[in-house]
């Protein structure tokens, strides 16, 4: 069991394998410049994607990344990383921080996130969260839960899923840029302190 400390005192241990399973999976779903000029559906527009300004960290682009690929990735269910990297385009995102923020959406995270999403949906819609008459042995028995499914739970569903998109959006745009500029501070800060005052001015 190999041990990783942390500044609070407190340790946590990981399973050797499991740490290198879980970075192998976030590499190989983070985009490289190889990659996207090789994959043949972003390969017509590659040149563009492929843009220096798209790769660059900034305090413009990682926010705009990270709220695009929690967009997307709630979105758009089986197709998130094509579309964050290709929608990266117009809103000059970072596309690799795009990408890799869909992977909020996995199989773990399905089920919580729609569920969320079919309750948010009741809540602005002001349905009342109710799955019908339980499934029976013919349609005429079933005809409530049916008539539920289209006239409460898909619309309140479909309403959720675009409410927790942009809603998640939102906030990671908010907290992204917050953490950025935490970041630049600390960096300044140290700079200062490692070259003392009268070299800082």
């Amino acid at each position: 069991m190999a041990e990783t400390p942390i500044n609070s005192g407190v340790t946590l241990c990981f399973r050797p394998g499991l740490r290198a399973w879980a970075f192998a999976r976030l590499h190989h779903h983070i985009p490289t410049r190889e990659r996207i000029a090789a994959n043949r559906y972003l390969r017509p527009i590659a040149g563009r994607i492929l843009v220096p300004s798209l790769w660059r960290f900034n305090r413009r682009s990682v926010p705009r990344g990270v709220a695009l690929g929690l967009f997307t990735g709630i979105l758009f269910p089986f197709v998130h990383a094509p579309v964050a990297a290709v929608s990266a385009l117009p809103v000059r995102a970072n596309v690799p921080v795009a990408v890799a923020t869909t992977l909020l959406h996995n199989p773990f995270t399905t089920v919580p996130l729609y569920y969320a999403a079919f309750l948010i949906g009741h809540w602005i819609l002001h349905f009342a969260p109710y799955f019908g008459a339980p499934l029976a042995a013919n349609v005429t028995a079933n005809a409530t839960l049916l008539h539920w499914l289209v006239a409460q739970g898909g619309p309140a569903t479909i309403v959720g899923v675009i409410a927790l998109a942009l809603g998640l959006a939102a906030i990671g745009f908010v907290v992204s840029g917050i953490f950025w500029r935490l970041r630049v501070a600390r960096k300044w800060r140290a700079r200062a302190h490692r070259l003392g005052p009268n070299q800082a001015n």
